[in-house]
């Protein structure tokens, strides 16, 4: 199976490295293209058999996947170059700029013969994609169900995959692309917390960083909500149920909802 990616940035070369780690594709069956030598120079040192071009799109003629890693408002245009060349029977376009969706897409693709569209995957990893991590949303349009298997088969080496109705794309972004950005928050909030309490900042960093992570595995593990783990660990007049009820008091929930209802009004 060959792919070619259009757009070498941060997320096109953070997926390319976890295709590189993945068995879905050989270095070989990668194909960049990018507008900037410098962006294809540096996946050429993540696999010298990576193929790259300057923007040169023929590559997408024997493709069985085309990826667009272009920022939004290239989509449109990165289409109308490339759906010429496409076979709309045979190959899968993914699209990973949130905030365009699968019916702009559909919109750019149509032909002026009528011909029939290609499967199309809304397709929305996390930053955490480069460290095969990612929480990955996707949604597709025109897809066989073999289509969609393929598709999450692939994303599941990033990490992990859940397949949704498009009409949740931007909620589900708003807590999960979004979201890790405020994980980081917190735990910034925690590391000044620390420091301020005589701790050096990589100490309080690596203590922050660790205890979300176990909180993240308990959840995971346990498969139980977190009401249920907090309750393991408070007891009446404790440490614990001091700094809860302190969060709550100074709004902590409330704006952390209220932080992921912003995120998804803008989309």
């Amino acid at each position: 199976m060959k792919i070619t990616v259009i757009g070498g940035g941060n997320m096109g070369s953070a997926l390319v490295r976890g295709f590189l780690q993945g068995s879905a594709f050989h270095a070989e069956d990668i194909t960049v293209i990018d507008t900037s030598l410098s962006a294809l120079n540096d996946i050429k040192k993540l696999n010298s058999s990576i193929y790259v071009s300057l923007e040169d799109y023929s590559s997408v003629l024997g493709s069985d996947i085309i990826l667009l890693a272009v920022k939004p408002q290239m989509i449109c245009e990165v289409i109308k170059d490339i759906k010429e060349s496409m076979d709309y029977s045979q190959q899968i376009l993914i699209s990973i700029a949130a905030s365009i969706n699968i019916e702009i897409i559909n919109k750019a693709l149509k032909k002026s013969n009528k011909q029939n569209l290609p499967a199309v995957f809304r397709v929305i990893p996390n930053i955490a994609v480069a460290v095969n991590s990612s929480m990955t949303l996707v949604a597709s349009c025109n897809a066989s169900i073999e289509q969609e298997e393929t598709i999450s088969k692939i994303f599941n080496e990033l990490g992990d995959t859940i397949l949704l109705d498009e009409k949740k794309i931007s909620a589900g972004l708003a807590m999960t692309s979004c979201g890790i950005a405020y994980c980081f928050r917190y735990i910034r909030a925690v590391i000044s917390a620390g420091v301020e309490l005589g701790f050096y900042p990589k100490e309080a960093q690596e203590m922050a960083v660790k205890t979300m992570l176990g909180a993240s595995i308990l959840l995971i593990e346990n498969k139980q909500s977190p009401e249920i783990e907090i309750d393991k660990i408070t007891t009446p007049g404790g440490f614990t149920i001091k700094g809860l009820n302190s969060l709550e008091k100074n709004g902590f929930s409330s704006a952390v909802i209220q932080a992921i209802k912003s995120s998804v009004d803008i989309f």
